[in-house]
């Protein structure tokens, strides 16, 4: 059974579908703590509810981005995890960081890498009048959603689509 520390900044959509995967038979993993850099973050209430660990770190707190991920980084193997996931993560990490987690972290990016990365990107895909858009789960390394792309599910856009939809 493997080890997830699940990152977040948000509301844990994606950490509750990870977290239900694995209670379901899934995923042959356990969530074992999930850590935001927001205190606001309501994922972590709903993994709380779950009984998971959770853990705030503010990336406020620290001087430069680096003694923050080196701060993170302690924390996460804390909990000796097999796995990370980013998931609504939004934080941008540094190469030391990165690469400590090479070939064990994954992020879940909202659109079809390698179009559009970094943020706004469902905004972006309706800028460029894109007929499909959808989600790529990749690994992460030091290019920001650059690592090689594990899998990807395409939603068709329809005429009238918003952001929202």
């Amino acid at each position: 059974m493997k080890r997830i520390v699940v990152l977040i900044s948000g509301t844990g959509s994606n950490m509750q579908a990870i977290q239900q995967a694995c209670e379901d038979g899934k995923v042959a993993g356990e969530v074992v703590a999930v850590i935001s850099n927001k205190a606001s973050a309501k994922g972590l209430e709903k993994a709380a509810a779950k009984g998971i660990d959770t853990e705030v770190l503010s990336h406020k707190e620290f001087d430069s981005r680096e003694a923050y991920d080196a701060e993170l980084k302690s924390l996460i193997d804390s909990y000796q995890p097999d796995l990370v996931v980013l998931a609504g993560f939004m934080r941008i990490l540094t190469g030391d960081f990165t690469r400590h987690y090479e070939g064990r972290m994954f992020n879940i990016h909202p659109s079809l890498l390698p179009k559009y990365k970094g943020v706004n990107t469902h905004q972006r895909a309706l800028d460029a009048g894109d007929t499909e858009h959808g989600v790529s789960v990749h690994f992460v390394t030091e290019e920001l959603d650059g690592g090689p792309v594990v899998l990807q599910a395409k939603v068709p856009i329809f005429e009238g689509d918003t952001v929202e939809e």
